[in-house]
């Protein structure tokens, strides 16, 4: 057998050597290394040699593994800054009251989980002593020195499951009280503690929902990134912000979670630090049983180009990697899997001898040197996530690190100090309490000051050291030097954003007359001239998938270019056109190639820019609308806990208007899956003129003078179709801007139409909305020269936006107030049934049903799309003007204002 990642004859032949001579004499003294001091020698004497060309520069392949041992060593570390005995004291305290806020907890039932912030205490707290920039103080840029805006701090996106930990430091330093301990994860009364980071319920403390996991390693190299494109075009000089993230090793699982480490090291966000805690424990057990997670995240991270630092061993390791001057402990470090090391947490000495020193005779010899206490204290007690001076020599590397982001892997033990019960237990993350004598362990343990007689009735107290206790004043006092406290949320009070000139909106009520326009060109188009607008141009965020052409929007490049940290180091081959491909430094494009997830990312860091940076910034995300809700509803859940505001752009929407794209691109449901978020306002717009209203009303509502009661903290989703059709002008009507809002607005009566119907001819409503709309009319038409039936159209903007208004309405019933929805006011008295038409599933229409009087049913395109012409597709369905016409008619039978004959004939005659 041949070894498939060998150099193969063939591959060197590829290769010349100018001097045979001298790599002859280097192959030898390997081949002489080998011989005499064995391979395990020439492996190290590589390694090194290795390390040695990549930190001199020379180009070489990069070294992916290296030794299962700190990069760090000990005598490099600096000295920790502060009172490392009063930091320890600190860190018992918040180790405690997250344990004893979990554990009251669990008597009502509501869970909780203690292992994962034990493991990482220390993780959080040198950080939060020592690293964390609060959004209080001003700003000094880390890599410039030079001093930038303050107000924005650092952003800290914090593992979920830890959040015990940060109420618990909060509870420490005044921000918390035992009753809001007392009410963890009982939100409904008030007072409360949501389980996780979750902005929208706790938005003083929290900035970032992490808890869908995979989601926070995303959202934090697009927050770095955009931290950048917000320096870098002058709206704000955030370089002094530094992005830390806390993650699980478990949690790289997450495809989410690796998606943009090239990105992060393509840009160089030397602004980004990921902290991984392995504690090489998920849910059920062990992250890789018969592998090394450390080894692995490793090689993933160095090869997509960032630095990375392991924190593995404290310092009672010290003393075996002394004695090991054959490099025996090294190897079986690296040999032994990450299950047994798992194992050797919860065995006595006597087990550890034999299994982990009795597998090689250098290491037999070695333990003989070393007491049971010294074999416990290492393998029980000693890890380098565990000891501030390790971790404080880490972050230190990690902020000063510059050219690529810093990786932290830092191994730690779950459970650490709750107990043998806990400590590397496959179910610790289950376990939700500690029993009275587990606490009082603990407590002797952590020495703290904490009396038998407080457990009254069994019930664990929390510990405070007193408001103006030293370690309260520490913990303040290294707080106020960082710029206040963290995590923190702050909405800084800021002038609302002036309203773009109203003849930019009222260029489209004219409509196009006889030019074919699709409603995604007329949405390209009133971004165009939003963005010339000279007090909120250039806040707008166009961000868009690698489909900018699809959307028509590449007569924006060469006006506001692509946004490239290294601008554009080459002549584009379109150079000489009017709209050629141009990067710049400052672009404001941000064009992330096809990754809507990545996309969704920077639309979440711009819609709370002004939270996290007090600058509000307005993003549009445009997208195949089959690829945003589908792939990415999880990533708008988080934008709506975030609080983000902007507006994203289904495009090619509608499950019949894709021609020939077939039945992954045909999008007949994503208003369904909108609906679902309580922050998403979801239109389907079926006129240019339309689309300048809804969005002229979000820029007010999001951005500018909220009405009273209204929540600013929404974001838009609009469905637009790349079908050229001829826009309408907007009806003169005074309700019609009101009833695009609300959701619905007569658009024709027959009468207005230019039919004339008789007296006692039989009357329908028809509802359509997007490109629905134009077949409604076309069957209005045919209805009234062809079967005597007058039809007035109805343009459905909101079938959402009008279901939750009735909600709203039944719930003001059920508090005895008396209100009546929009969409049967908007209704009451039009003669005739109801048919409402979609290029959706009917399940989008039907939303609506149980609050209209008049007798309904609907037309929608459910089912698997199919690639054909739009005609064959919408006959396929049964939404084409001919088959609303044959329903109309079979609705009007049914009430007997039609004879039933006249169904059957209309069928023969269309064909159907």
């Amino acid at each position: 057998m041949t070894d498939s990642n060998a150099i193969q004859p063939s591959e060197l032949d590829q290769l010349p050597d100018r001097d045979p001579e001298e790599t002859a004499e280097w192959q030898a003294s390997l081949d002489a290394v080998a011989k005499a001091a064995g391979p395990h020698r020439a492996a190290y004497l590589m390694r090194r040699t290795l390390e040695r060309a990549e930190g001199t520069g020379i180009a070489l392949p990069k070294l992916l593994e290296t030794d299962y041992v700190n990069t760090i060593p000990t005598a490099a570390e600096p000295a920790v800054p502060g009172d490392e005995a009063m930091e320890a004291r600190i860190t018992a305290w918040n180790r405690w009251n997250a344990a004893a806020m979990v554990t009251r907890g669990a008597k009502h039932g509501v869970g909780g989980h203690i292992a994962t912030f034990a493991s990482a205490a220390w993780l959080y707290e040198t950080g939060f002593n020592h690293f964390f920039h609060g959004k209080e103080g001003g700003g000094t840029s880390r890599s410039s020195g030079a001093e930038s805006g303050g107000g924005s701090g650092d952003q800290l996106y914090i593992q979920g499951h830890a959040s015990p930990g940060i109420y618990a430091r909060a509870f420490l330093d005044g921000r918390l009280s035992e009753t809001h301990l007392d009410n963890f994860r009982q939100e409904a009364g008030g007072n409360g503690l949501p389980s996780y980071p979750h902005p929208r319920r706790l938005p003083w403390l929290w900035e970032f929902p992490t808890v869908s996991m995979g989601l926070g390693p995303l959202s934090a190299i697009y927050q770095a990134r955009f931290n950048r494109y917000l320096t870098a075009r002058g709206i704000k000089d955030v370089s002094a912000s530094h992005v830390w993230a806390f993650l699980g090793d478990g949690e790289m699982d997450e495809p989410e979670s690796t998606a943009a480490l090239a990105l992060a090291a393509r840009e160089q966000l030397d602004n980004l630090t990921f902290v991984i805690n392995c504690n090489l424990q998920r849910l059920d057990g062990p992250v890789r049983p018969n592998f090394k997670i450390v080894q692995e995240l490793e090689a993933q991270f160095r090869g997509a180009g960032w630095n990375v630092i392991k924190t593995l061993w404290g310092s009672a390791w010290d003393e075996l990697f002394a004695l090991d001057t054959t490099g025996a402990l090294v190897r079986r470090l690296r040999a032994v899997p990450d299950a047994q090391v798992q194992t050797y947490q919860t065995r006595d000495a006597a087990y550890i001898r034999q299994d982990f020193f009795g597998a090689d005779p250098a290491l037999a010899e070695m333990a003989k040197l070393l007491s049971d206490d010294k074999i416990l204290e290492c393998f029980h007690l000693s890890r380098g996530g565990h000891e501030s001076r390790k971790v404080y020599a880490a972050y230190q590397a990690a902020v000063e690190h510059k050219g690529a982001p810093t990786v932290i892997l830092a191994q730690t033990v779950k459970g650490f100090t709750l107990g043998e019960g806990f400590a590397s237990k496959n179910a610790n993350h289950q376990m939700k309490k500690l029993t009275v004598d587990e606490f009082k362990a603990m407590r002797d343990l952590l020495e703290l000051p904490i009396r038998d007689s407080d457990f009254t009735d069994g019930v664990v107290p929390y510990g405070h050291p007193g408001a103006d206790s030293p370690e309260v004043r520490y913990l303040q006092e290294r707080r106020a030097a960082l710029g206040g406290p963290a995590p923190a949320r702050r909405v800084h009070p800021v002038a609302p954003l002036p309203a773009p000139a109203e003849k930019v909106f009222a260029a489209f009520d004219k409509g196009s007359g006889s030019q074919n326009v699709a409603t995604t060109m007329a949405f390209v188009r009133l971004v165009k001239d939003l963005v010339r607008d000279k007090e909120t141009g250039r806040r707008w965020v166009p961000i868009v998938p690698d489909e900018a052409r699809t959307f028509g929007m590449e007569s924006l490049f060469p006006s506001l270019g692509i946004y490239s940290p290294k601008g554009q180091t080459y002549e584009p081959v379109d150079r000489d056109q009017l709209m050629y491909y141009k990067e710049a430094k400052n672009g404001q494009i941000l064009n992330e190639g096809i990754t809507e997830a990545g996309s969704m990312a920077d639309f979440i860091a711009a819609s709370t820019s002004y939270a996290t940076h007090g600058e509000a910034m307005i993003p549009f995300y445009i997208f195949y609308s089959m690829f945003g809700w589908q792939r990415t509803a999880d990533q708008m859940w988080q934008l709506g806990d975030q609080l983000g505001r902007g507006f994203l752009v289904g495009a090619t929407a509608g499950r019949t208007t894709l021609t020939g794209e077939g039945l992954q691109h045909a999008d007949g449901h994503s208003p369904v899956i909108a609906a679902t978020n309580p922050a998403a306002l979801s239109y389907d717009p079926a006129f240019a003129y339309e689309i300048a209203v809804i969005v002229r009303e979000g820029l007010r509502r999001m951005y500018g003078e909220a009405k009273p009661g209204e929540d600013q903290n929404v974001f838009y989703y609009l469905t637009v179709y790349n079908e050229p059709l001829p826009q309408p002008a907007k009806p003169s009507d005074p309700g019609v801007d009101e009833g695009i809002v609300k959701g619905l607005y007569r658009f024709s009566t027959a009468e207005s139409a230019g039919f004339a119907p008789a007296a006692d001819a039989p009357r329908i409503q028809l509802l359509g909305s997007g490109t629905a709309i134009h077949w409604v009319v076309r069957a209005q038409r045919m209805l009234a020269e062809e079967w005597g039936v007058a039809a007035d159209v109805w343009s459905a903007t909101s079938w959402t936006e009008l279901r939750r208004d009735a909600l709203d309405a039944d719930a003001a019933l059920l508090r005895g107030e008396e209100r009546v929805p929009y969409v049967r006011r908007a209704l009451h008295g039009a003669e005739g049934p109801v048919l409402a038409v979609s290029d959706y599933m009917r399940q989008v229409p039907d939303q609506i049903a149980q609050w209209v009087e008049q007798d309904w049913s609907s037309l929608g395109a459910d089912g698997f799309g199919l690639s054909d012409t739009r005609e064959a597709a919408r006959r396929h369905f049964g939404v084409d003007a001919e088959s609303v016409v044959v329903a109309a008619l079979a609705q009007l039978a049914r009430r007997g204002e039609v004879k039933a004959t006249a169904v059957k004939e209309a069928r023969e005659k269309y064909g159907l």
